[in-house]
């Protein structure tokens, strides 16, 4: 029998429960966990006299077990105080020692200035465990209200940030971010209406991405798309990928490139085109990419890269260049590049045709150490001599340049691609090679810390 003063506190422990579970906080986690089913951690935690302001969770999504946090803006706007973070350290922790994914929920209007040196603290705390956790485990941030402060920080280092249309980022007052901006600018992968829409692309991810960086991605049954992989990058990533499976990232940011997640012949493949739209590519689409890749290399996830470039624009920084060439080069994921249009100069090297594991070349195809009408000027130009119509001939000259020099069977005579494949056909061939070499191992790599990539 419990004594009265068991049961009143038993009384008020089940009220606080019951009131925690009717908030924002909680019905996202709701949103997030297969059948709105989670067991909560440290509920009964404190800071003074009011809850710790921040539910910690873990369940089940699609099946698989995860991780979630969702900060409870109920309680005192949600401030981050010592216990907050130790429950969302405590999340980390947990994740880390069993390999599983975490969502982090935020809505909090910053520090809980109470405690002064404290709250400093507990960010500092946040940061070096997700930081330290970063590719070990997926990390998906969800921004669902506001996110200020050291917080942007800690939210911005998980491998994929959803906002949604409520949601904002902010370091300084004034300086906030919302929705589409966020996307803009390149610190969301995902934006979604509702709060439900964000844990739809939550469930989506999590679904497709393995569930730490020793463990192989699921496999899943798929459909043929029946589709020629050929024209813009969304209908080429549409056509090589199984129906339904794609899921962009960062579509408002680096717009000439393209990134997506998806799954081919049932299992995951990080999917990269650089023919979103018909420019060269800036500062920001080397950024996107060479994230992009690093990401899918953390967790094993063999890249696919559609080249079909004229190269990087004039303004891109060579600093931003560098990286996507980096990434690349140190990516030990299985590689596989197919070049469907132009790969000119330092695009085609950056973008690790030479280090892929394999190379595929579509027969209209060009590929080139500068653009063929460059080449006509510095290797033919005593063709065009007494020419009526110079800009009329020198197109004339650099198509027959493109088709004796520069194609992509001359590519593959020297050894440059592994094959020409039709459009058609290519689908096939990159499920073959993702099944074959499935179990790629790097071995031939130089002791080291890490690389130092021009950030």
């Amino acid at each position: 029998m419990l004594t009265e003063s068991q049961k009143a506190k038993f009384d008020a422990y089940k009220s606080y429960s019951a009131a925690g579970c009717s908030s924002a906080a909680a019905k996202r986690l709701t949103e997030l966990f297969d059948d709105g089913q989670f067991t909560e951690l440290d509920a009964a935690v404190m800071n003074g006299d009011a809850p710790a302001g921040v539910i910690a969770a873990y369940g089940y999504v699609d099946g698989s077990p995860v991780y979630a946090f969702s900060q409870d803006r109920t309680v005192k706007s949600g401030a981050v105080n010592s216990r907050h973070a130790a429950k969302i350290c405590k999340v980390f922790d947990l994740a880390s020692r069993t390999g599983v994914p975490v969502v982090g929920i935020y809505d909090s209007d910053g520090a809980f200035v109470d405690d002064g040196a404290e709250a400093i603290k507990a960010y500092s705390d946040m940061l070096t465990w997700t930081s330290n956790l970063s590719g070990v485990v997926p990390q998906i941030s969800v921004i669902a209200g506001t996110c200020a402060g050291s917080a942007a920080m800690v939210a911005c280092s998980a491998d994929f940030v959803v906002i949604t249309d409520d949601g904002e980022l902010y370091t300084a007052p004034g300086k906030d971010v919302k929705g589409e901006d966020a996307v803009a600018n390149g610190t969301a992968a995902i934006s979604a209406k509702t709060d439900k829409d964000a844990m739809d692309s939550v469930k989506k991810l999590i679904a497709i991405l393995p569930a730490n960086n020793i463990s192989a991605a699921p496999m899943f049954e798929f459909s043929e798309t029946g589709k020629a992989a050929s024209g813009t990058a969304e209908e080429i990533a549409n056509a090589v990928a199984d129906a339904d499976s794609v899921v962009e990232l960062t579509a408002g940011f680096g717009t000439a490139a393209y990134t997506a997640i998806a799954t081919v012949g049932g299992s995951a493949v990080g999917i990269v085109a650089t023919n979103k739209i018909a420019e060269k590519l800036t500062s920001d689409d080397c950024a996107k990419l060479a994230r992009f890749v690093r990401t899918c290399d953390a967790f094993s996830i063999p890249v696919l890269t559609y080249i079909d470039t004229e190269g990087f624009a004039s303004d891109a920084c060579v600093r931003d260049m560098a990286k996507v060439s980096n990434a690349y080069a140190e990516a030990t994921s299985l590689k596989v590049s197919v070049v469907s249009g132009k790969a000119y100069g330092a695009a085609m090297a950056a973008f690790g045709a030479g280090n892929a594991d394999v190379t595929y070349a579509y027969p209209e195809a060009v590929i080139s150490p500068i653009a063929p009408v460059a080449a006509v000027e510095f290797l033919w130009h005593d063709k065009l001599k007494g020419a009526s119509d110079l800009a009329a001939e020198r197109n004339k000259l650099a198509a027959q340049y493109a088709d004796e020099n520069a194609s992509a069977f001359d590519a593959a005579a020297k050894g440059c691609v592994d094959g020409v494949i039709s459009a058609e056909e290519a689908r096939g061939k990159i499920i073959a090679v993702l099944e074959l070499m499935n179990g790629k191992r790097m071995t031939k790599r130089l002791p080291k810390k890490h690389s130092n990539m021009p950030f």
